[in-house]
């Protein structure tokens, strides 16, 4: 009410500003209700229900909630998915802040490397992830072939359970020319005054780096962390394309998983805990980040009470 008696009281032109605003705001709020919120929470409803597609969904409560604990598939699955962000999440970190470095340097043609780093995140995943079947085909790929030129048997790749994982972690550093770029506008934001100050007390450059480099990029680390290791549980596609989860489910990803659940049995309702699941995982990891980055991400100003 006093909302509304706020609103009435406003100016003409102020009223009719406020009013052009929500319309030229309204399909973004209508696509955000139909396609963002609205999903949501049909398959919060559906997460609890026995849905077939095909037959009118049945309230089943925690029924599917109860089944996933004795699902052998889904505890593959999230341990499939829990190595590769635990792997290659980190190992893309190290890597990209690495070239980011290199790339930092005052080099001939150092925006020609930028540019040649960059350009796989281009790419787009379909299309990036059929030449990665060529690389790692045992018989013609590049890869084995590079191994053989040194004495190398290499093994079968995405046809042993074994290598299928960690081969998918080797394709996830393709892409890391996007954090790279992200971490280079981070350093080139460091204040120069900071390595001055340390030049005159007498710091190497090891010095410099560790006690400079590193606090200053930890906002620009976090930020890094939190998103990859977000879009590293969702990694779809690459598996869906290459392997189909085999060999021996050794490659099932938990969206994967879930897609087949959804879209191959029809068990929508089934599917729909597992994608609750994962938000609770994703909810829980991210919080752990979150809290944990009070010890050791630093902020330009930042008073800290120890």
């Amino acid at each position: 009410m006093q909302k509304d008696t706020l609103f009435r009281r406003m100016p003409g032109y102020l009223r009719r500003e406020a009013i052009e605003g929500y319309l030229f705001i309204m399909p973004w709020l209508l696509g955000l209700i139909a396609f963002v919120i609205g999903p949501i929470v049909v398959s919060f409803y559906l997460s609890f229900t026995n849905y077939e597609i095909v037959r009118a969904p049945t309230f089943t409560g925690l029924r599917n909630f109860e089944q996933l604990i004795n699902d052998r598939l889904f505890w593959q699955a999230l341990r499939v998915s829990s190595i590769y962000v635990f792997v290659s999440v980190p190992l893309g970190l190290v890597l990209s802040f690495s070239v980011a470095l290199l790339m930092n340097q005052n080099v001939r043609f150092i925006g020609l490397w930028r540019t040649v780093y960059y350009i796989p995140t281009l790419v787009p995943v379909i299309a990036s992830t059929m030449l990665w079947l060529w690389i790692f085909n045992p018989e013609f790929g590049l890869l084995n072939m590079i191994l053989a030129q040194i004495g190398i048997d290499g093994p079968l790749w995405l046809g042993h359970s074994r290598w299928a994982l960690p081969s998918l972690i080797i394709m996830s550093l393709w892409t890391v020319g996007a954090p790279m770029l992200i971490y280079l506008a981070g350093l080139q934001g460091i204040p120069t005054d900071l390595y001055e100050a340390a030049d005159i007390d007498g710091a190497g450059i090891w010095a410099k780096f560790r006690n400079v480099t590193i606090p200053m990029m930890t906002p620009v680390i976090f930020f890094n962390l939190v998103i990859n290791m977000i879009a590293a549980f969702q990694v779809f596609v690459q598996p869906f394309i290459m392997t189909q989860g085999g060999p021996r489910y050794a490659t099932l990803f938990y969206v994967l998983y879930l897609y087949q659940n959804a879209f191959q049995y029809f068990r929508m309702g089934y599917a729909s805990a597992l994608a609750w699941v994962l938000f609770a995982v994703i909810l829980v990891l991210t919080a752990l980040v979150f809290r944990s980055s009070a010890l050791w991400v630093y902020y330009e100003g930042e008073v800290r009470r120890r």
